[in-house]
């Protein structure tokens, strides 16, 4: 196809990077070739600034840039700089339902998710559960229970149910099955709003029945019944499913702030501290980068940055039928029976 004769005559722009984003990049090479961990700390401010022949303001702006992708931390004073952190849940969170803000995604679309998911998740935790993780699954059914009329407190309760998800997930050793899992739950959390109309009293239902199944789930955990966990699961999806749509949920769609990282942020801290898997350390190594980490294009080659500032990170349905299992005679197997009746009840 030939060449539009306005095109060859103007001289196209072609953007190169700022410095401090060569720079990012370049930090982002030594992260991975020295195979830093969270809590190892990269060079000082005037040793990064000798490894790359930029100033000091070049430096912070870089190091700015990673901090608000959320790869390191960057504190101040004569001990300060820029330290290795894991990228929190709540900042890719963010970045996804950001993203999903521009989609079509429905109620039934996530249930359908973690109708696929839940199940294998909480199965896959069962032999790694430990006394801490049951006692905060105890705690989490205590606090859930919908004792309070006040309206403000069932909707928290309702998204505190959520909470018991996430202490089976934390146990699994699967990290990307957890980690999918999480964001949903966080979706969950963040996204899914009920109307005033909503009697309290179908909150209330919702709130029993939620107890009611992760009692049954938390009591096939003990006893090692990893199949009966999955089937429980399984059908608690559904469930949930039907009273959320016959409570009229809404996905409520919505850009996700920084201020609402830091709230997500505590709740983690405040009601998962205890069942979260502590990541493997290791001594902090010196920090050595091979010499392609290191290189920065010369001055000449990258457009004059104006300035160092940091860089901007520009269900109304019919009742379920809860599976029952019962034990064979040769092996103690656990076997699935006709499914008996029961009133609709769920998270």
């Amino acid at each position: 196809m030939a060449l539009d004769a306005q095109m060859v005559r103007e001289p196209l722009e072609i953007k190169q990077q700022k410095r401090g984003d060569l720079v990012a990049e370049a930090i982002k090479r030594l992260i991975t070739e020295g195979n830093l961990l969270p809590g190892d700390r990269l060079p000082r401010e005037v040793e990064l600034q000798q490894m790359f022949g930029v100033s000091k303001s070049t430096i912070r702006e870089a190091l700015k840039s990673l901090e608000v992708q959320g790869l390191i931390k960057v504190s101040t004073g004569p001990s300060g700089g820029g330290m290795v952190v894991e990228v929190p849940l709540e900042r890719t969170f963010q970045l996804m339902q950001n993203y999903l803000f521009f989609k079509e995604v429905s109620i039934d679309d996530i249930y359908t998710v973690r109708q696929l998911l839940e199940p294998e998740l909480a199965a896959g935790a069962v032999p790694h559960l430990t006394e801490a993780d049951f006692e905060a699954l105890e705690q989490n059914m205590a606090c859930c229970s919908p004792a309070s009329h006040d309206r403000r407190e069932l909707l928290r309760q309702r998204q505190a149910d959520v909470d018991f998800h996430d202490i089976l997930a934390a146990a699994n050793p699967n990290s990307f099955l957890r980690f999918t899992c999480e964001l949903v739950n966080e979706m969950i959390r963040q996204l899914i709003v009920f109307g005033n109309e909503t009697p309290r009293r179908e909150h209330e239902k919702f709130g029993t029945a939620n107890v009611d199944i992760h009692r049954e789930i938390t009591d096939a955990a003990r006893a090692g019944d990893a199949e009966r966990v999955r089937e429980l699961m399984h059908f608690h999806m559904q469930e949930a499913r039907t009273y959320i749509k016959r409570m009229n949920g809404k996905l409520r769609g919505r850009l996700i702030l920084d201020s609402d990282i830091a709230d997500m942020q505590q709740r983690v801290r405040s009601q998962l501290g205890a069942g979260a898997p502590q990541i493997p350390r290791r001594k902090s190594a010196a920090v050595k980068m091979s010499p392609e980490a290191a290189t920065v294009p010369p001055k000449r080659a990258v457009r004059k940055a104006t300035g160092d500032g940091p860089v901007l990170a520009k269900t109304a349905g019919k009742s379920q039928a809860r599976p029952k299992t019962t034990s064979t005679k040769a092996g103690g197997a656990a076997k699935a029976t006709a499914p008996r009746k029961r009133r609709a009840v769920s998270s």
